[in-house]
């Protein structure tokens, strides 16, 4: 573990951390996979399937059979569905509490104002299954889906060697209903779903984590379809003092330290919790801070996916934290029951990008419409400043498309 101060060039870098994070090779093997997919669709994906995941598959064979998924519960046990059934309540119940009314505006001249909310047609969900099948993630993105009311779910997510799907997100998939799922990873997933193939009918937007070739596919392909965010590897802020339990501090930095490539970084003004740290966790870094104060504006400024506050009063510290995809309060807290069971959805921001964006929300299934209806009366008391906006912008025929509802 490596020691930092405000001062230090390294910490600066964590401040910068998504601006190196694209690469031109990436860039560029990825903008050939889209198009190639845009131009061959099916004979594409077959062929990057079996270069990238070694499976030889036809275009029928993509889409995973029913027989397949009712056979995955072969392999699932009663206790595992038993607790699967108490987190879907879990994220179900968070949800259910996001649905939102349409705001709407009256007067008495005749105007009436709504916002009309309706659910996404089609969403796809990647669901990566490289070094380790992210069951979770299953639940974590197909039930705000569903809550908010999305009618075609489709998942995309690697076959194994044997060209399988781990049957574990097969049975949660199947649970919740989850309407289609493919054997794609990859770039290719992301560009199928966006693009649509004869297999394939593309969706409206693309949620879900994936690799540095998965989020650089759908940076490039958005505006083809929505996109939730552009997340990268995990991260974790754990902000401690003295009155820390140092065991809590080394186990949460471990568990995040568990995904490939994340980022755990511990702020504190105890010297002593960092020299006992430093000797159980080998990954991520240290920050030596002169107090609290000092603590709450470096991780403001990290913007981490998610901060856990171990201090003797992580409810006033946690009030200060403005820049982060969730925080976790208190020693009862880890972060792991956001990653399985709390509620919340784990897919999160990364990269600093906490600044801007916001973990997974049932607004991110729906789209707004604005209703506007006017009366000829409330039409008429607009007509003077409607005509001098018009007049400024040289948009002379707006205004005669009101006028000429007075002298027909």
């Amino acid at each position: 573990m490596r020691i930092l101060k405000q001062t230090s060039q390294g910490l600066q870098k964590i401040y910068d951390r998504n601006l190196s994070i694209r690469k031109k090779r990436i860039e560029e093997k990825v903008r050939v996979i889209i198009d190639d997919i845009r131009l061959n669709g099916d004979d594409a994906l077959i062929k990057y399937t079996k270069k990238f995941d070694g499976v030889k598959l036809t275009a029928k064979q993509l889409r995973v059979p029913e027989c397949e998924i009712s056979g995955a519960f072969q392999n699932i046990t009663s206790d595992f569905i038993a607790a699967l059934k108490v987190i879907i309540e879990n994220v179900s119940i968070f949800y259910r509490k996001q649905l939102k009314k349409p705001c709407r505006v009256k007067n008495a001249d005749g105007v009436l104002l709504k916002e009309q909310i309706d659910s996404l047609e089609s969403v796809g969900i990647y669901i990566p299954a490289g070094t380790a099948p992210l069951v979770s993630t299953v639940y974590m993105t197909a039930i705000p889906a569903k809550v908010a009311g999305v009618k075609r779910i489709v998942i995309a997510t690697p076959p194994d060697e044997n060209g399988h799907i781990n049957p574990y997100i097969l049975a949660v998939a199947s649970l919740l209903k989850v309407n289609e799922i493919y054997k794609l990873g990859g770039a290719q997933a992301i560009a199928a779903l966006a693009l649509g193939t004869k297999t394939i009918p593309r969706v409206d937007k693309i949620i879900g984590p994936g690799n540095m070739y998965v989020t650089e596919a759908k940076r490039q392909l958005f505006g083809y379809v929505d996109i939730d965010m552009l997340a990268g590897p995990t991260e974790l802020v754990v902000i401690a003092n003295r009155h820390s339990n140092p065991d809590y501090v080394v186990a949460d930095l471990d568990s995040q330290a568990e995904h490939a490539g994340g980022l755990v970084v511990l702020i504190t003004n105890s010297k002593q919790l960092i020299r006992y740290v430093r000797t159980k966790v080998h990954s991520g870094y240290a920050i030596l801070v002169k107090n609290m104060e000092e603590a709450i504006i470096v991780a403001n400024r990290i913007a981490p996916e998610h901060i856990q506050i171990l201090t003797n009063n992580p409810l006033s510290v946690g009030r200060k934290i403005r820049n982060a995809g969730a925080i976790f309060l208190g020693p009862y807290s880890p972060t792991a029951i956001g990653d399985f069971v709390a509620g919340p959805s784990h897919v999160l921001p990364t990269l600093g990008t906490a600044r801007f964006f916001s973990g997974l929300c049932l607004s991110d299934f729906t789209r707004t419409s604005h209703i506007i209806s006017y009366s000829k009366k409330a039409l008429e008391k607009t007509r003077g400043p409607l005509e001098k906006v018009a007049a400024i912008e040289g948009l002379t025929k707006h205004y005669e498309s009101v006028k000429i509802r007075f002298h027909s």
